[in-house]
């Protein structure tokens, strides 16, 4: 993969440190938008690839005014950038049932929503919406083949609207589907099983219409189906990963028009042996959910194989490893982004090929912010 990502001065940067390059992000943006037809005002993006307020920012500047997240930390972020119509889009159990109240308590003049697929949460979140006097809209959360979270049964779903519709204080917004099991490299052939999956959602919006209830939005999608949701689905997108892309993605999905806004810059810690490199690179550094061979591809060690990692060492076999110097650096590029970002408090900013000193907070990596 030819990322085209360069910077020059990496002396002052110690390792292992998250770099990202503004001017890739805003790229990645204005792709997003050209794919929604230059409607910003279709996207929902979700925000747990970066947890930025700088990214936040980037995009209320390009007009999107909506914003997805995973927790409620997330959600907060948004709304302290100026953002105003937010999702969870997870659903809340819990202390956090209170906590999402608490939030919209703290801005009162947002539009908060989160999904559901039981009737127990729409109980209670009626009740401590009506002990706190404010309202919140509900998406119902219809599964549409990843059988992660949601619904999957066209009945149930129509049963939970009608209860959100029938309570005191929640607004029955619409639905939420999450296609990631949608991963094909073909893209034939993944759009022929994302058209079957979105059948059951197209099912079900007519059943809740013809039960008489209006379904205001349909939230769908995340980035390997992106440019079907865009092109052939007139609701809200919700991709994330487009933003700073990944190993993982630009090799899965090539034709998809986005390309990596970020990177772990790591060094030789040691050369154990004559055909082995071992970096500072260990799974609190970059993703390790994946086995090692996908975790990370390092720019100009392309032909280096992966022998293992643990906490804070990661080891290549590499046949010409006389050439490298101990504390040399080199930057990789991780196969899952969105959580190789969780792992690091801060971002260095490259521009223009260079660390400027600048650095973007990754704020929601925390739990809890305020509420």
């Amino acid at each position: 993969m030819n990322s085209g990502l360069e910077v020059t001065n990496v002396e002052g940067i110690p390792s292992p440190s998250l770099l990202v390059w503004p001017d890739r992000v805003q790229a990645n943006l204005d792709r997003m938008i050209e794919l929604v037809g230059g409607d910003a005002t279709r996207l929902r993006p979700h925000v747990k690839t970066h947890k930025m307020e700088a990214v936040v920012r980037m995009q209320l500047e390009a007009g999107i005014h909506m914003f997805k997240g995973a927790t409620i930390a997330e959600l907060e972020m948004c709304l302290s950038c100026g953002a105003r119509d937010v999702l969870l889009a997870y659903p809340p159990v819990g202390p956090n049932q209170r906590r999402l109240v608490q939030l919209a308590t703290k801005f009162p003049e947002a539009d908060i929503q989160f999904v559901t697929d039981e009737p127990g949460a729409v109980v209670a979140m009626d009740s401590l919406c009506e002990e706190a006097g404010l309202a919140l809209g509900v998406f119902i959360d219809f599964d549409c083949g990843m059988h992660r979270t949601g619904t999957g049964s066209v009945e149930t779903a129509v049963q939970l609207a009608e209860s959100v519709v029938g309570s005191g204080r929640l607004r029955f917004r619409g639905v939420h589907t999450y296609d990631g099991h949608v991963r094909d490299t073909s893209v034939a052939q993944r759009e022929s099983v994302w058209s079957a999956a979105m059948d059951g959602v197209d099912r079900l919006v007519e059943a809740i219409e013809k039960a008489g209830l209006e379904v205001q939005a349909v939230v769908g999608g995340g980035s390997p189906t992106f440019g079907f949701h865009a092109a052939k689905r007139g609701w809200q997108c919700s991709p994330g990963t487009t933003l700073f892309w990944d190993g993982g993605y630009a090799a899965h999905f090539p034709d998809l028009p986005f390309a990596p806004a970020a990177a772990v810059l790591t060094r030789i810690i040691s050369k154990p042996g004559s055909d082995r490199l071992c970096f500072d690179l260990g799974s609190k550094a970059i993703a390790s959910e994946n086995p090692v061979d996908r975790r990370v591809q390092l720019i100009g060690l392309e032909g280096a194989r992966p022998l293992m990692a643990s906490e804070e060492h990661f080891v290549f076999e590499f046949e010409e490893t006389g050439r490298f110097e101990v504390g040399e650096a080199f930057l990789g590029i991780p196969y899952h982004i969105c959580p190789t970002v969780a792992l690091h408090q801060e971002a260095v900013l490259i521009r223009n090929g260079e660390a400027t000193g600048e650095t973007w907070p990754v704020t929601a990596r925390n739990r809890k912010l305020t509420v």
